[in-house]
């Protein structure tokens, strides 16, 4: 692995302690204008200070981030269909050049293994890893599951491994029963999708559980962003990734957070 690939993978992921906290707000791409990310700008700014990284597509990254953050970028440079659509039918989007001079710190797509169009995605991935290995420029792999597909150790730790056999140096993936199994069974690191809103107090335990079986961090959106305090609530998912806090002391420091963070 060369210096430069090295130096952005330790963007994302912060030495200081192996672990990572992801801000997804790229849902617009398949979605539209999602509950709460209606106006990206304002609901990006506020968290901008607690994210280790920023994941989102280029165009909100052009037009509701400004040019003076420090924040690093995973860019989505996959899409081209959406909810009324075939999810699975994705294409890459984004070039790398146009990625560079975004100065993304790494790239991400989605896979869809058991889809219809799994060899496509899986296609995409590989050509993307061919063309950002020359720039040095990382590439995180979302495992997308369909309505169809069971999330259990079986399927998302095939997902994982055949996204590392194929060059992704970081892997995105759900949380499951036997989740240790599906990071063993993965040589690069796995973060953890925050997947839809659920209760803060949930999704601080999911937090906690999948650092605990291994993950190296979370890529959180709805369940930050969608909660009536998402600064309190990116706060609490902090202290437990970077501090090992229990879900316990994350949610009072939440509900103390929240007292100064009510949304407007």
């Amino acid at each position: 692995m060369d210096w430069g690939l090295k130096n952005r993978i330790s963007q994302i992921i912060k030495p200081a302690t192996g672990r990572t906290v992801m801000l997804a707000v790229d849902h617009g791409y398949f979605l539209g204008p999602t509950t709460r990310l209606e106006n990206a700008r304002q609901t990006i700014a506020p968290l901008l200070p607690y994210a280790d990284t920023l994941m989102l597509t280029r165009g909100i990254l052009r037009t509701s981030v400004e040019a003076t953050t420090n924040v690093p970028i995973v860019l989505r440079v996959s899409g081209g269909t959406s909810i009324l659509g075939k999810l699975s039918n994705e294409i890459i989007t984004t070039s790398i050049r146009d990625a560079i001079r975004l100065n993304a710190s790494g790239v991400a797509l989605s896979i869809f293994i058991g889809s219809e169009h799994e060899k496509e995605t899986l296609s995409n991935l590989c050509s993307l890893v061919n063309e950002a290995e020359e720039y040095g420029i990382p590439v995180l792999a979302v495992t997308a599951v369909g309505k169809e597909m069971v999330r259990d150790a079986r399927y998302l730790g095939l997902c994982c491994r055949i996204a590392a056999e194929l060059g992704a140096h970081i892997v995105k993936t759900y949380y499951c029963d036997g989740f240790e199994e599906v990071v063993g069974g993965c040589p690069v690191p796995i973060v953890v999708a925050g997947g839809k809103k659920i209760e803060e107090k949930e999704a601080l335990q999911l937090t906690y559980d999948s650092i605990k079986h291994g993950a190296v961090g979370v890529d959180m959106g709805r369940n930050i962003w969608q909660s009536d305090y998402p600064v309190a609530m990116i706060q609490a998912v902090r202290e437990i990734v970077h501090n090992n806090a229990s879900p316990e002391k994350a949610y009072e420091l939440f509900k103390k957070t929240a007292t100064t963070d009510k949304r407007r």
